[in-house]
């Protein structure tokens, strides 16, 4: 690797890093300038040159690099790797050793110890998440751990870095034998296709697993079911499995309708009984509205950051107002999941996201239950942004 940098942690920074603040900002450098290749190993020091922690240089839309270590000593090398990884994976042996979930994160970046950097299981398949260059450096050692660890059918990865920290490339195989795509994984005994050779959207967000079998097992038997925002119907099939006599699947994407059909037909659901409609999700409200359209459940999970032709939508920003409008349309003793990724706010933000809907549309509400990420979306204590996931299931009750 290139020479060590140290970095000059500003005074007023310094308190983070000695309680082990993980993320490495701009602002907290006062010499930002003396980094010059991504991937460089970076010492962070005090005003005195006293040793704080040390990582690498990875410009992302979080920070410029990620801690590694709080040891002088420790090295960055192969071992460091590979203690890491497989510290992730034993915590996740119940995982590996459920027949009904073959899909699972099995690192989870800095809250595995090493930010920038998650690897998703696929029934055999990995796919590896770097979100910037200067992970990327560390490639080699990565694969080597997985091919250490003993057989798997491919290895892919998604280059998830450019300027605005968005995704690059598309089909990215590694090694092992090319999947044929779809694959079916199998979470809590649904069925779903997944894609690793067509961007960054592989077809399921696996952080949503719990919340799809509380649907599936306790909310939507009965009910007519409206999931926005729809993406591939993953929470449509969800309900459909749960007993629900009717889904409803909106999304802008004019792929999300061959997907959706996709994901029902992998688990038996004769997709012409449910509606499947490419439209924008506010000109849906509207339609609804005017055809009193009325819902027993209503599935909000938006992206946190939206732009149509017609409509913005930040969640930051437009939470209460998209509760208002499902409000509008659900049935008094309805359910609302409501569910946000936005890493910005906390659990009790969001929930005041909620109160401001309701109290402006004059209408009661119980939370019914709250999900925040799943055991093996495994957390740092000392980065809240990373326990980005935030639902609440909600019954309106006037």
């Amino acid at each position: 690797m290139s020479t060590v940098v140290k970095l000059k942690i500003r005074s007023d920074y310094i308190k983070l890093y000695q309680n082990k603040a993980p993320l490495i900002t701009k602002e907290s450098v006062t010499n930002p300038h003396e980094l010059k290749k991504e991937g460089s190993i970076v010492h962070l020091v005090d005003t005195r040159g006293a040793f704080l922690a040390k990582g690498y240089y990875g410009n992302q839309n979080k920070g410029i690099g990620w801690v590694l270590s709080y040891n002088e000593n420790e090295k960055i090398d192969f071992l460091f790797f590979k203690n890491r990884i497989l510290n992730a994976i034993n915590k996740r042996k119940s995982f590996y050793e459920d027949k009904e979930t073959t899909a699972f994160r099995i690192f989870n970046g800095e809250g595995d110890g090493i930010g920038g950097l998650t690897i998703d299981y696929f029934d055999g398949y990995y796919s590896i998440n770097w979100y910037s260059e200067g992970i990327y450096t560390f490639k080699d050692s990565v694969i080597r751990v997985l091919d250490e660890m003993g057989e798997y059918k491919a290895i892919y990865e998604k280059k998830r870095f450019d300027t605005k920290g968005q995704y690059v490339e598309a089909d990215d195989f590694v090694k092992g034998e090319r999947g044929e795509f779809p694959i079916i994984v199998k979470e809590n005994g649904m069925n779903y296709a997944v894609y690793l050779n067509d961007g960054a959207m592989v077809g399921i967000f696996l952080d949503q697993r719990n919340v799809r079998k509380a649907i599936r097992d306790k909310y939507a038997k009965g009910k007519h079911v409206l999931n926005t925002f729809s993406y591939t119907g993953a929470f449509s099939v969800a309900a459909a499995l749960g007993g629900a006599l009717k889904t409803t699947s909106v999304d802008l994407a004019k792929r999300s309708k061959s997907k959706t059909i996709e994901q029902f037909s992998v688990n038996g659901i004769d997709f012409e009984q449910q509606d499947i409609i490419v439209m924008d999700v506010f000109d849906y409200f509207k339609y609804a509205n005017r055809k009193n359209l009325k819902f027993d459940m209503v599935i909000l999970d938006p992206p946190s950051f939206a732009r149509s032709k017609k409509h913005t939508f930040s969640t930051a920003k437009d939470y209460p107002g998209l509760i208002k409008d499902t409000i509008s349309i659900t049935e008094k003793d309805g359910i609302i999941v409501a569910s946000t990724n936005n890493a910005s706010f906390g659990m009790k933000k969001f929930k005041g996201f909620i109160e401001k809907g309701f109290k402006e549309m004059n209408t009661s509400y119980k939370i019914m239950e709250e999900f925040s990420l799943p055991a093996d979306f495994q957390t740092n204590k000392h980065f809240q942004q990373g326990n980005y996931l935030k639902v609440l299931i909600i019954k309106k009750t006037s």
